[in-house]
């Protein structure tokens, strides 16, 4: 039986661990082929790299009679973006799905955060988006029809502490995310993000010191990759159609829609507003509706399902 992304052609950035790694099997087990790109770096992305990981996840693919060709080139590189896109229509003749999922942590504490730990993440996770989007562009505009799908973080969603530069990278992808949407919904490309919760490389470098830390940890390895790829490669298919802009959570077997900023109070003054008219009405009046100041393992605090 043909699977849903039979005589597709899709990239999957940093796919050589972790949930891009099951991503790129299970686009491929459903018909895609596949452009498995990965830097082969450390979890930080510190070292030359290797093509390694993105080649032994081409070996399964094909070991399983499907097709792939593996990228080791970096994200942050706008010339190498263009390169991946362009190895995808040159080896499969076109690119009908991109999936940014390309990552790295420097996590650090903002007050002793150095401008290379923000600017590396930034690097990878938004301006990779962004690299591989933009050079993805022409060739969906040009056939009408193509899918986005962003790998985001309940840490730019909802906040997390030692995670400025991720958070921000991470947020700012929800951006990039639906202006895409709004802007090529005529072309019928489609774009969406999605929150993964799952074990990997990175999160392993999460402290496991106390005991709290120790039992979250715990919690994450509950939370394996395979869960994810589902929901990604169903938002790059057909059967996805009219579902764009959105931003989507999986965390083991529950999948989330999350809400997007709207206001949610409004308070009027016809003459006006001071700073003592704020301070004793506009702020009291809005008050129970002030988003409280949590992180996400706050906010995401039950046991996996």
């Amino acid at each position: 039986m043909a699977g849903i992304l039979e005589g597709k052609v899709v990239l999957v950035t940093g796919s050589g661990r972790g949930v891009g790694r099951e991503i790129a099997l299970l686009a491929a087990r459903q018909g895609a082929a596949v452009v498995v790109n990965d830097l082969g770096g450390s979890p930080n992305g510190e070292g030359e790299g290797t093509l390694d990981p993105a080649s032994e996840v081409v070996a399964a693919i094909q070991q399983e009679g499907g097709r792939a060709i593996a990228n080791g080139e970096s994200v942050s590189d706008p010339a190498a973006a263009a390169r991946m896109v362009q190895a995808a229509i040159d080896n499969f003749g076109r690119l009908d799905g991109v999936v940014n999922n390309a990552g790295i942590l420097r996590d650090r504490m903002f007050h002793k955060m150095s401008n290379v730990d923000w600017q590396q993440v930034i690097d990878v996770h938004l301006q990779g988006a962004y690299n591989v989007s933009r050079a993805a562009a022409a060739m969906f505009r040009e056939q009408q029809s193509g899918a986005y799908v962003h790998m985001t973080s309940a840490a730019g969603l909802v906040g997390n502490i030692g995670q400025a530069n991720y958070s921000a990278a991470k947020l700012g992808i929800v951006g990039i995310s639906r202006s895409i949407a709004l802007e090529m919904e005529r072309c019928n490309v489609r774009s969406n993000c999605v929150s993964p919760w799952a074990w990997s490389r990175l999160i392993g470098t999460l402290p496991d010191e106390t005991e709290e830390q120790k039992r979250r940890l715990e919690r994450f390895k509950q939370m394996t990759a395979d869960k994810i790829a589902p929901m990604v490669v169903y938002l790059l298919s057909d059967l996805a159609a009219g579902v764009s802009g959105q931003i989507f959570g999986v965390r083991k077997n529950e999948i989330m829609l999350f809400s997007q900023p709207r206001p949610v109070r409004s308070v009027h003054r016809s003459e006006g507003w001071t700073v003592e008219a704020i301070a004793e009405h506009a702020i009291p009046a809005m008050r129970s509706s002030l988003v409280p100041l949590e992180s996400a393992r706050e906010a995401f605090a039950w046991t996996p399902v």
